[in-house]
């Protein structure tokens, strides 16, 4: 088939809905409406580009994230601007971070008495957060060190900003851990008074408001993924892989790497721009979902690092190479659920090749 000569060759893209992640930021703080509703953008923003998203949640009231790295930190206050807004650091620091802390106006998560001993050394006047592991065994100040602290003032004198916990099982709600956790948190914050205290992930929001306290902290939720069954949030991303061939395949044609599916009748199928180079896993194929103006387009064999073949049995309406396929969207927990992974796996995994899209 040919494609008539256009000024732009359709390329694959990732397109970010900036205000469909803005509206599950309002969505969750509709949802704890006692509580500070900050965002998790770590992992540049879930794979999904901080520079944008960032901006984008100030904009519509975040005044505080979270990230993982110092250098995530550093980037997202970059994105900020002049916008104001506090940006907390899970993993720490380490000493030679301290500059950067300073000069990029980070909050240092502290996780250990190791590093609370060297914040006291060499920066007893940065503001810091303290992390009290109830539960998950990851990060965190265990059993004996946060005895420590409560019974021996290891506090005083520092800036804290934030006492915080992270719930190891809020997409299982009936999980007996989640009340374990929640009475422990409670224990310290009681012990604390005065310190804003956060619990709840995207999934612990939907616990309840026992769970919420001062300070929520979703990530995923906000992206559109599902952080609990039943969960419903607007998936923001999509991809648009372009068709760039339509073949017709008889019975007992191959397709893919491995000849891993045969066609059983006369089908057509078209070969689009996409593959796991770009983030889509292989674990995606056979099976897998994509779509194109609408309609399903179910996946062929195997995902290849640059091509993936569709079905075209079920659709309505001609196809011709140039033609956007969509993958992701609103199939985004249920190809995940295939691949036999997380929603979470497939954001982050999103390679860098793909011309990206922001709107809203």
């Amino acid at each position: 088939m040919k494609t008539a000569l256009t000024d732009t060759a359709p390329a694959p893209r990732l397109v970010v809905d900036l205000d469909i992640i803005r509206a599950n930021y309002r969505r969750l703080q509709a949802l704890a409406p006692g509580s500070e509703t900050a965002a998790v953008v770590k992992a540049n923003a879930y794979g999904l580009g901080a520079e944008q998203v960032v901006p984008a949640l100030a904009e519509a009231g975040c005044r505080q994230f979270f990230v993982a790295h110092t250098s995530e930190g550093r980037e997202a206050r970059e994105a900020l601007a002049e916008r104001s807004g506090e940006i907390f650091v899970f993993n720490g620091f380490w000493p030679a971070e301290i500059d950067t802390l300073r000069t990029a106006g980070l909050i240092p998560v502290i996780n250990d008495l190791g590093q609370l001993q060297q914040l006291r050394e060499h920066a007893p006047d940065l503001p810091c957060a303290i992390h009290f592991d109830t539960g998950m065994n990851r990060l965190g100040l265990d059993a004996r060190e946060t005895r420590a602290v409560l019974d021996g003032n290891l506090l005083d004198g520092l800036d804290v900003r934030q006492i915080m916990s992270h719930l190891a099982c809020a997409d299982e709600a009936g999980h007996a851990l989640n009340q374990q956790q929640l009475d422990r948190f409670t224990a310290i914050r009681n012990a604390l008074p005065g310190l804003p205290a956060s619990l709840a992930n995207s999934a612990g929001v939907l616990l309840g408001t026992d769970y919420q306290f001062d300070v929520t902290r979703p990530g995923l939720a906000l992206y559109g993924g599902a952080p609990a069954p039943g969960a419903d949030f607007d998936v923001c991303v999509r991809i648009e892989a372009p068709v760039l061939q339509v073949r017709t395949l008889q019975p007992g044609d191959n397709v893919g790497y491995g000849a891993s599916w045969t066609a059983g009748r006369s089908i057509r199928t078209a070969t689009i721009a996409a593959g796991y180079a770009d983030g889509i896993l292989r674990a995606c194929g056979e099976g897998g979902m994509a779509r194109l103006n609408g309609q399903p387009v179910p996946i062929l064999g195997r995902v290849s690092m640059d091509l993936i073949s569709v079905d075209l049995s079920d659709y309505q309406g001609e196809v011709h190479p140039g033609d956007y396929v969509h993958v992701l969207g609103a199939d985004l927990d249920a190809l995940a659920d295939h691949a036999g992974t997380i929603s979470y796996e497939l954001l982050v995994r999103l390679g860098l090749r793909f011309n990206r899209v922001y709107t809203g």
